[in-house]
């Protein structure tokens, strides 16, 4: 078996590591077999975030959702976020492969990285107000473990879109943890939330798939910020369905 399609028990915290900004012990560099890990850093985020969310709830709904926004940004340093944008801007900013990848290496975000940005926030925000008026905090958590799901789906089914990078450098994951990712993290979403959890993994499966094509079509690969914009988009259409079902 190759060594990234070998899950080991040190995989946790380099998932906690690569994912989160918690004040975790310094360890080696992450690699690409640890994504089986990665639905659990979500659960952590997600657990959290909702944890403040629900505290918050005697502020207002509106306040309480942003709350919980803004404690997943801070935890995850709003990685997945800056991802989002930069795809956004390098796909429909530029005309060939080489402007879209030069341009999602830029630090600016320009008006279709902003654009997504606040369509994407309106819409976890909505989602996340509602779950939390009907007090459906574990929704979070589940969407929080799901959604990281499809960054490890994208990593296995794209080669590198660069030679260098976050994404190149962690390596591509295994098929064996690549599954056992798909497996922790449906079985979190169904545990946490009953069968509704299974239309969250099919909308989320829809998202995966339009990030796969879109990755392919316009740069022949994927980046971290191609796993980034798969984790947010995932988690934006998991919360509308179980806001929806659950409501």
């Amino acid at each position: 078996m190759r060594q990234n399609d070998r899950p080991e028990a040190a995989d946790i915290g380099a998932a906690l590591r690569l994912l989160t900004r918690l004040p975790l012990p310094a360890a080696g560099p992450s690699r690409a077999g640890s994504v089986w890990a990665w639905p659990l850093a979500g659960l952590v985020v997600g657990v959290i975030a909702a944890a403040v969310g629900m505290a918050a709830r005697p502020l207002g709904i509106g306040v309480a959702a942003a709350l919980t926004l803004g404690t997943a940004a801070m935890l995850t340093g709003a990685m997945h976020e800056d991802g989002l944008a930069d795809c956004a801007d390098g796909f429909w900013g530029g005309w060939d492969r080489e402007r879209r990848l030069a341009i999602m290496r830029d630090s600016a975000v320009g008006s279709y990285g902003v654009m997504a940005l606040l369509v994407t926030g309106l819409i976890r925000w909505s989602a996340i107000a509602t779950l939390l008026g009907t007090g459906d905090w574990m929704a979070l958590a589940a969407v929080a473990a799901l959604s990281r799901v499809p960054m490890g789906l994208v990593m296995a089914a794209l080669p590198n879109a660069r030679a260098e990078g976050l994404s190149r450098s962690v390596g591509r994951p295994g098929r064996g943890v690549t599954v056992l990712a798909v497996v922790i993290g449906v079985g979190i979403a169904v545990g946490l939330t009953g069968w509704p959890g299974l239309a969250a993994v099919l909308a989320m499966s829809v998202t995966t798939a339009a990030v796969l094509v879109l990755a392919w079509t316009k740069i022949g690969g994927q980046t971290g910020d191609v796993l980034g914009a798969s984790q947010i988009l995932a988690e934006c259409a998991g919360l509308a369905v179980l806001s929806a079902l659950l409501n």
